[in-house]
């Protein structure tokens, strides 16, 4: 379903991503790792064009992109067929917890209002906050944010929900509420690709687990083969660092 082939980007004369090749099935949900640094955000973010890659092609389902000489209406139709959820929600703070969701299907798909807030009202209840329709962004915790962030990704149904370190801005009992919203889409079958460094949730709740270091993937495979029986030294290093708990069966 997508297909990353050769993706590069740089900053200046950082080279952030680095040939980057990766295939995800459909319904897969993919989890990236790694350490500051190592280009997950940037793949993330490039995936949409949010941020611009300097060479390679991405494909989601039948669209195919030249990254390097994409047409304004390739960038519009991948962005179509994306959603983003950020680390640090990206709410309008002058609308209510409803107006933010219906924003994108009024504004980018044009559906009508009434249509629109039908479709937010479904997915806002999907997510746990059906009281909370009215409120506005400072009246909701951290969590309850990020909650209508999901829901205003579900909302655009779009091919793959990318989640960019969803729970890294949340204080840590919160964590598990919107942990527990996303375990609940995983089931559904939606396509997610998720940066975290959330490991138990990782192992739960993924099919296949990536492992970024300086801008390449390092080892890639299903939760048990990269968290029980890593290959890559590299791999053991951080995973010995972020999870000590863990035993490998090497």
């Amino acid at each position: 379903m997508i297909t990353i082939q050769s993706l590069t980007k740089s900053f200046g004369k950082q080279e952030v991503l680095k040939s980057i090749d990766l295939q995800v099935q459909k319904g897969e949900v993919v989890v990236i790792l790694g350490p500051s640094g190592s280009g997950k955000t940037t793949l993330l973010r490039c995936l949409n064009f949010l941020e611009r890659p300097d060479g390679g092609k991405v494909s989601i389902g039948d669209l195919q992109v030249n990254c390097k000489k994409p047409s304004k209406q390739e960038i519009y139709d991948l962005r179509k067929k994306t959603a983003m959820v950020f680390q640090h929600y990206n709410l309008f703070k002058h609308k209510t917890v409803l107006e933010n969701v219906m924003e994108g299907l009024v504004i980018v798909q044009k559906q009508s209002k009434l249509k629109a807030r039908e479709k937010s009202v479904q997915v806002l209840e999907k997510v746990g906050l059906a009281e909370k329709l009215n409120a506005y962004p400072s009246q909701l915790s951290g969590g309850q944010q990020q909650r209508v962030g999901i829901a205003r990704a579900l909302a655009l149904e779009p091919e793959v929900i990318l989640f960019d370190e969803p729970t890294s801005a949340l204080d840590p009992e919160l964590v598990g509420e919107v942990l527990s919203v996303i375990r609940k889409i995983a089931k559904e079958g939606i396509t997610m690709i998720v940066v975290t460094h959330e490991m138990n949730f990782a192992m739960d709740v993924s099919n296949h687990v990536i492992f970024m270091d300086g801008g390449v993937i390092v080892e890639e495979g299903t939760p048990t083969e990269i968290f029980r029986t890593p290959k890559e030294e590299r791999t053991r290093q951080f995973l010995k660092r972020i999870t000590p708990e863990l035993t490998y069966d090497i």
